[in-house]
């Protein structure tokens, strides 16, 4: 199972949105038109742009308003790339240098700036103004996830509730603002809108739950970060969160201590994989990723059959049994 299989019943939309994205993001300066040719060569699985068209299709189908939502939030979502970059002090991305290490800081927040704005302006010249709701909305929110993850990494006292709220602001906002989008272009139904919304929040909280627990199962040439790199980041995700819930006080103490410590060696790493192991870290968090996904499903039952539901619900086993 792949994206581009999931892609297929709408893979000619996506070709005609190539061409139609590469002009909304044209500028008259030469450098910044330089980085942005630079970005588009380096442009990932278009799992967004996907969940737009396909929102749409089941909501009533594609039209041009499908067109210019997906172009807003693939304009918001490359933006906060390019910001997230900054802020890490990344070097990489997807394999390649990223745009702050060719270019340094702050051509790339201002980079990040000019596309954000782009997409906010193609809202309001075409009268989108709910699209901008949306949008803005999702800003705000993935804003607020970020702060709160920096500081509870800092403070490492993070419970299940406050861990849910900074997944759901970081990744699910925006995956539910693509399906939102989608079935607005498509549709004036607000229940049909309002489903489709929470199918996507739902999908990004599953699907982030899945990338933490991949910290935990997978090996570096599998998912392209270094195993146990949350961990070093101090970033405590739900199968630890569990685990510690789970385990008695002392061992739990004498985990968090060692996060405290910082610059964690391989030693430590794995003893808290093994912690985690031993606490059923690993199958929580499986299992509720397999519940959000359950509850996600359960949504697109009322709509018809077709191949757009179909792609739909493949991607929603896809993004709990991915591997990277």
């Amino acid at each position: 199972m792949s994206l581009s299989e999931i892609s297929k019943p709408i893979q000619h939309h996506l070709d005609a949105f190539n061409p139609y994205f590469r002009e909304q993001m044209r500028s008259k300066v030469p450098l910044l038109d330089l980085v942005i040719r630079y970005i588009l060569r380096q442009r990932g699985k278009k799992v967004r742009p996907t969940l737009v068209f396909l929102a749409a299709e089941i909501s009533g189908g594609v039209n041009p308003r499908t067109f210019t939502g997906a172009a807003m939030v693939e304009l918001l979502h490359t933006a906060t790339l390019v910001h997230d970059d900054v802020v890490d002090e990344a070097n990489t991305r997807r394999g390649f240098p990223s745009v702050n290490a060719i270019w340094k800081n702050k051509a790339s927040v201002l980079v990040g700036d000019f596309l954000l704005s782009k997409g906010l302006l193609i809202a309001v010249e075409r009268d989108e103004f709910s699209f901008l709701k949306s949008t803005s909305i999702a800003v705000k929110r993935m804003s607020e996830g970020e702060l709160l993850q920096m500081q509870k990494s800092r403070q490492l006292n993070i419970d299940e509730a406050t861990y849910f709220k900074i997944i759901s602001d970081k990744t699910a906002s925006l995956l539910s603002t693509c399906c939102e989008i989608g079935a607005r272009s498509a549709s004036n139904n607000e229940e049909i809108c309002t489903s489709m919304a929470r199918f996507g929040e739902l999908m990004g909280l599953a699907f982030q739950i899945r990338d933490d627990l991949l910290d935990y199962v997978s090996r570096t040439n599998l998912i392209g970060k270094p195993y146990g790199n949350d961990l070093k980041e101090r970033k405590i995700t739900l199968p630890l969160i569990h685990a510690l819930n789970n385990a008695d006080k002392k061992a739990s103490k004498e985990i968090i201590s060692l996060i405290k410590r910082g610059k964690l060696e391989n030693k430590d790493i794995v003893s808290i994989m093994e912690f985690v192991r031993n606490h059923n870290g690993i199958e929580y968090a499986q299992l509720k990723s397999e519940e959000l996904v359950a509850e996600a499903l359960l949504l697109l039952d009322q709509f018809a059959d077709s191949p757009y539901k179909q792609a739909l619900k493949t991607f929603a086993h896809f993004v709990i049994e991915r591997k990277s």
